[in-house]
């Protein structure tokens, strides 16, 4: 081969190296839906928190399941530091029996006839997160949340309506790990969580992951949601489970 020729192979290989690198480095957006059922095994409600009467949301509502669906973006500003902001509505709604005469909200209702019950807890949250460690197979990041609740508990019966509203903010830890045991295989724990003494909130999903390309991961795995607070005002407190589905697309 001449002179010419090595340069412009050499040219090549170069324009091609640079070329991979920039897009392995213009990946730095994520995008993840996920879906699927959800069951509740507790949602325990007595507001006012002092005068208020217990009662189970999930005795009125049953257990589910239930339609859910959330959203994360994620952006890496540097190879090592991410940004993530997370939607995750929730919302059930059914009728059912009171287990006995209830106090809630300031109203009354009464037990042995229906009552609509509707529970909205939707979440929004903004990550910062940290890559500590990265091997061959494990990869390890931690970082802290703020979670904005918006929580709102209806009910109605026979004219009658109750509802409490609670609109707060909410400071969690947060962790990520991967294990990846195989080339398009690996398996993913991400938790945002912190108790006090008024309460604690911990949402915690455990997935297996497969990469269907460079660019799409399909995910599929367990994800519970469990706390409450207890204040003068409020006692609220539920244990979700979530049979979670995802795509997630970089770019």
């Amino acid at each position: 081969m001449n002179r010419a020729g090595k340069l412009l192979s050499a040219g090549l290989v170069a324009l091609t190296l640079a070329a991979e690198s920039r897009a392995a480095e213009t990946k730095r957006f994520g995008v993840e839906i996920e879906s699927g059922p959800v069951w509740q095994s507790r949602n325990d409600v007595r507001i006012p928190s002092d005068t208020g009467t217990q009662f189970s949301l999930r005795d009125i509502q049953g257990s589910g399941p239930f339609a859910f669906g959330r959203a994360t973006v994620d952006y890496a500003i540097k190879p090592k530091h991410e940004l993530r902001f997370l939607v995750a509505p929730l919302s059930l709604a059914e009728t059912g029996p009171l287990a006995q005469d209830t106090l809630f909200a300031g109203r009354a209702f009464v037990a042995g006839t229906d009552v609509e019950a509707a529970y909205r807890f939707n979440s929004y949250r903004l990550t910062y997160r940290y890559r500590i460690y990265e091997g061959e197979r494990w990869k390890w990041k931690i970082g802290a949340t703020g979670k904005i609740r918006d929580a709102r508990i209806e009910l109605r019966q026979n004219g009658i309506s109750a509802v409490d509203k609670n609109v707060g903010f909410v400071p969690l830890l947060h962790l990520d790990g991967e294990y990846r045991w195989a080339d398009r295989w690996s398996l993913n724990l991400n938790m945002d969580g912190l108790a006090a003494p008024q309460g604690r909130a911990f949402d915690v999903a455990l997935k297996v992951r497969y990469d269907l390309s460079k660019n799409w991961t399909l995910s599929a795995g367990y994800r519970m949601l469990e706390g409450g607070a207890d204040t003068d005002e409020v006692y609220t407190f539920a244990w979700l489970h979530y049979a979670a589905v995802s795509i997630n697309f970089r770019f």
